[in-house]
């Protein structure tokens, strides 16, 4: 190999490494580790992420499917419709029914990560303390 051939494989290599060592997304397993509070929920650092990881994936929730005509990806799209989450009232939000199961089919459905019991009681505090956008 050529001098100049090894610079770049070793630069490349570094590259790689750097890249793949700065991955900082979060799996289901690790979600369900970190302890929403009971009280001052923020939006931001434990709902949007709950709701990334568990309910908007591809063919779900998400933006481009919107199963069921509901997209969860941002506090704008999830608020959007008082039916799916009614502010300070969690028990007339749409969102706690399907992750209760109340409406027949528990959400998500199975093969996909279930919610927590702390993620549940988590979404209904955040709602109940008018599902800011914190």
């Amino acid at each position: 190999m050529k001098k100049t051939d090894l610079t770049i494989l070793s630069l490349l290599t570094l590259l790689l490494i750097t890249v793949v060592s700065c991955d900082d997304t979060i799996t289901g397993t690790e979600i369900d580790k970190i302890q929403i509070p009971g009280r001052n929920v923020s939006y931001q650092e434990y709902i949007e992420p709950v709701l990334q990881i568990k309910c908007a994936n591809n063919g779900c929730h998400d933006a481009i499917s919107g199963a069921g005509g509901i997209v969860l990806v941002t506090h704008a799209h999830t608020t959007r419709d008082v039916s799916i989450v009614f502010p300070y009232n969690p028990d007339n939000s749409r969102l706690v029914w399907a992750i209760e199961g109340q409406t027949g089919t528990i959400m998500p459905p199975l093969g996909y990560y279930p919610l927590t019991a702390n993620q549940v009681e988590g979404i209904k505090t955040w709602i109940s303390e008018g599902a800011q956008n914190n």
